[in-house]
């Protein structure tokens, strides 16, 4: 599989065509970003960490018959995937309080949630990706009832698999963002990645955060959380 040209260049990741028009590649960066882009640095070594444990992560959901986007780690940074156009959401599930949910209601993070929540934000990087509902998603037709619905009910699912593998490996799931992408075809697929990019994640027993959070928050041991994270998984 060979890289053609470069389509796309993000905060993590940069995206090729290939001599197959159903394919791309995805290569991962080590740039870091939060704040939709305000704070920027690097992590060393973060690109290999978030497309390893991405890869782990699609396998996994795919047993479980969650449809995804992979179809083969290339490289340590690099992975083929199907091409799709990706719906412009930001899907977010939290199972404990924690970041904006805590500010914006006013909740203590750490606080156990009764039940997930479901969050859709607009991605739009100039508008700060804002909370959208529903009704903003079918009147803007960003998605249609049925894709919508499609795309709760596969979130839903990877919450549950994702939860339950996780506590087996001593970390508790707070919260993630995952993104949906369609095939040619019009098929709703599980896209982007899962990493402690897009994941909360915090040792079961000491609550020690082994995310992005460390960066954003300047906690120091960046580089450590995601390596740990790795080997929490049995990839290092």
């Amino acid at each position: 599989m060979q890289k053609v040209s470069q389509l796309y260049e993000g905060k993590a990741k940069k995206v090729y065509s290939t001599e197959d028009p159903e394919v791309y590649i995805v290569s991962y960066k080590d740039d870091a970003t939060a704040f939709n882009g305000l704070k920027k640095g690097t992590i060393a070594g973060k690109g290999v960490v978030n497309n390893r444990m991405s890869n782990f992560m699609f396998k996994l959901l795919e047993k479980q018959g969650v449809p995804t986007h992979y179809i083969e780690e290339l490289n340590d940074r690099e992975t083929a995937v199907k091409k799709v156009t990706i719906v412009p959401l930001e899907v977010i599930v939290r199972n404990t309080a924690a970041g904006s949910f805590s500010k914006r209601l006013g909740v203590e993070e750490g606080k156990p949630l009764l039940t997930p929540v479901l969050e859709f934000c607009y991605k739009d990087d100039a508008l700060g990706d804002p909370l959208v509902n529903d009704y903003h998603i079918l009147a803007l037709g960003i998605a249609t009832r049925e894709e919508l619905d499609t795309i709760a009910a596969m979130t839903f699912q990877v919450n549950q698999v994702m939860l339950d593998f996780f506590r087996s490996v001593g970390v508790d799931l707070i919260d993630f963002k995952i993104e949906f992408g369609k095939t040619s075809d019009g098929q709703i697929i599980l896209a982007d990645e899962i990493s402690p990019d897009t994941c909360r994640f915090w040792d079961v027993n000491t609550h020690e955060k082994l995310d992005k959070d460390r960066f954003r928050r300047d906690l120091g041991g960046v580089e450590d959380a995601y390596a740990e994270m790795m080997r929490r998984i049995g990839l290092a």
